[in-house]
């Protein structure tokens, strides 16, 4: 095979990995917006570290600490039990914050692929980096905004994405909104 077929190969095969993750990330993005929830708990490993870090002002030249590190104060720092149970709380019908529910869209732009290998079960595993627009909506006059960034780690399990990990920061540094119950 010549060099520019190689190159054309590689470039075709990342092409096709990041439409199928773009599609991923949409599927997700309606379940979210659809309210399946139990949906979208299936699209998590079940090792999953979900976090968002407090997004801190800092001076230009300390921009590495604008985020909580790990093992710091964060929005929240979940795994798949926790989500679970945020997912049956919400779903009990009496969540003083979801009842009425709210209405969401989720928005997922700027998807990268930043890196591929094998991963330890044997599929693939990606890091990938995405921005996000959420918009909610409760009663009236209730809207909330959030707008930011993800990394995440995907595994390649059975033929579909699992989210392994997911870093979530966002733009703000004060929670405008009066709760934080909608996923990111």
């Amino acid at each position: 095979m010549m060099e520019s077929d190689v190159q054309q190969s590689a470039q075709s095969s990342s092409i096709e990995l990041w439409w199928d993750i773009q599609q991923f990330y949409f599927r997700e993005a309606d379940l979210l917006d659809e309210r399946r929830f139990d949906k979208w708990l299936e699209l998590l490993h079940e090792d999953i570290q979900y976090r968002m870090p407090l997004a801190r002002n800092v001076r230009r030249d300390a921009m590495d600490q604008e985020y909580s590190a790990k093992g710091e104060a964060a929005w929240f720092d979940e795994g798949i039990n926790t989500l679970r149970q945020r997912v049956a709380q919400i779903g009990t019908g009496i969540h003083w914050a979801e009842e009425p529910a709210s209405r969401v869209s989720h928005l997922v732009s700027n998807i990268r692929v930043l890196d591929l290998r094998e991963g330890a079960e044997g599929g693939k595993q990606v890091k990938v980096r995405s921005r996000f627009l959420v918009y909610q909506n409760r009663l009236q006059d209730e809207e909330s905004l959030f707008v930011g960034k993800r990394l995440d780690t995907l595994l390649g399990v059975g033929g579909d994405w699992k989210i392994l990990t997911r870093e979530i920061f966002l733009d703000q540094n004060v929670l405008l909104s009066k709760a934080l119950t909608t996923f990111f």
